[in-house]
């Protein structure tokens, strides 16, 4: 036995985990749930009877909610799947940069600037149009598994 004593770094982040744990079984259409590791907005979810030696499986066809490719997973409905945090949250838009990126006003008062206009056309035209007109916009902002993307937008008035 050794009597040196053993100094152990603490981690950077505070533990959160990215996903928690859910039974295949109790996952419904428009919840959640992690495929290929991304997170995926289910939109059709079917289940097999048990069969001669086994479990009953859940068919799960899930959107990719940050690029909106289709995936699909079969799990045993016993087993636990992984279910992402998925937050929600709005920020008001101050500026649009020449590279792509938004500045965004939090509630504190403090700016976000480390997102970038959304990929999807019709979208990006009506926050690129609605900001040229110099209306005052708040952009819901999608976060899940470390990744955030403009996913709506609303119009509070002229500014």
């Amino acid at each position: 036995m050794s009597d040196e004593e053993h100094h152990f770094e603490p981690a950077a982040d505070a533990g959160a985990s990215k996903t928690y744990p859910q039974q295949a079984g109790t996952i419904r259409k428009n919840g959640y749930i992690v495929i290929k590791s991304r997170p995926c907005k289910v939109v059709e979810v079917s289940t097999s009877k048990t069969g001669k030696h086994g479990h009953a499986k859940c068919h799960f066809v899930a959107i990719d909610i940050f690029n909106g490719k289709k995936l699909e997973d079969i799990v045993p409905s016993s087993h636990n799947c992984d279910v992402p945090h998925v937050n929600r949250t709005d920020y008001q838009l101050i500026d649009i940069s020449e590279d792509g990126f938004v500045s965004l006003l939090t509630d504190n008062g403090s700016t976000k600037d480390d997102l970038k206009l959304p990929t999807d056309d019709s979208l990006l035209t009506q926050i690129k149009d609605g900001f040229a007109d110099g209306k005052d916009l708040v952009v819901s902002v999608m976060s899940a598994m470390g990744e955030e993307q403009i996913c709506a937008l609303k119009d509070i008035g002229p500014k």
